[in-house]
């Protein structure tokens, strides 16, 4: 009896020993003025001598860097199989991941490709390149995603978007961001030129691996094919793909791990 619990005692020891590790990482931003909360998931053996690529998963409107970890748990297996750091970033509820043109106190795109990536680098055992650094995202997060690596291609190597928002004309009056943006009437421009459709001509010789996906019954699945199509008239390598879905999180549980298959792939490749 003593010996078969000694045996379960080690077992149940091994496997939570060699878990993913769920991290909770405060970065103060010094453009934002404020400490800014986000989820860090370290690979199981993290504790080994090596290095690690990181993937930032961005969430949508009206979430918070929770929400991938609880409602997809299962991301954890995916930083144990491809041995890869998570990182959930907070964008606020609704900063769709700019720096607001009107509001000087939302600065999400300077937060993230500047202040939180220097902190995850400096936190943790990262591979600081563009080779070893993706990001993708839900809904505004896909969208988010996206505009930021497309903007800052010295920064990410890969990218995608899972039901992204990516043509902001669209939807003048949803989900706030004629706060970020000013009214579509008053202000065109800025939702012209802060929409990832209009930013193909920024990847047209580049080398980023671009990867998006949305469900054909999703209020998305129009823009998605939009931006398909722009890619393809630029002649822009990409992974685009469309099944059977819609805006929820069953939908993203599934795409999700088709994402972090892509990026190990790119990982691996450079």
């Amino acid at each position: 009896m003593k010996k078969t619990i000694v045996i379960l005692l080690f077992l149940y020891s091994t496997i939570f020993s060699f878990a993913a590790t769920v991290d909770t990482l405060n970065v103060y931003s010094n453009s934002m003025q404020k400490n800014i909360a986000n989820v860090v998931i370290l690979p199981k053996n993290y504790a080994q001598n090596t290095n690690y690529p990181v993937v930032y998963l961005l969430h949508g409107a009206s979430g918070n860097y929770k929400n991938w970890i609880e409602k997809v748990p299962e991301i954890q297996d995916l930083a144990d199989q491809y041995h890869t750091i998570i990182v959930c970033p907070d964008g606020h509820e609704t900063s769709w991941y700019l720096d607001s043109p009107i509001d000087k106190t939302m600065r999400y795109e300077t937060y993230i490709t500047q202040e939180l990536i220097n902190k995850v680098d400096k936190t943790y055992k990262t591979i600081p390149t563009k080779n070893s650094r993706a990001i993708t995202g839900l809904s505004m997060g896909g969208h988010g995603a996206l505009y930021l690596a497309f903007k800052h291609q010295d920064i990410f190597g890969a990218a995608g978007s899972m039901s992204g928002g990516v043509n902001l004309e669209k939807f003048p009056n949803n989900w706030k961001i004629a706060k970020r943006l000013g009214t579509y009437d008053e202000n065109p421009e800025n939702w012209k030129n802060n929409s990832v459709v209009n930013m193909v001509t920024l990847v047209q010789k580049s080398e980023l691996k671009i990867i998006f996906d949305c469900g054909v019954d999703d209020f998305f699945y129009e823009v998605n094919k939009e931006l398909h199509q722009k890619l393809l008239l630029a002649n822009v390598p990409h992974d685009y793909i469309e099944r059977p879905g819609k805006h929820n999180w069953d939908y993203w549980k599934n795409a999700v791990a088709y994402h972090f298959l892509f990026f190990d792939k790119f990982f691996h490749t450079n």
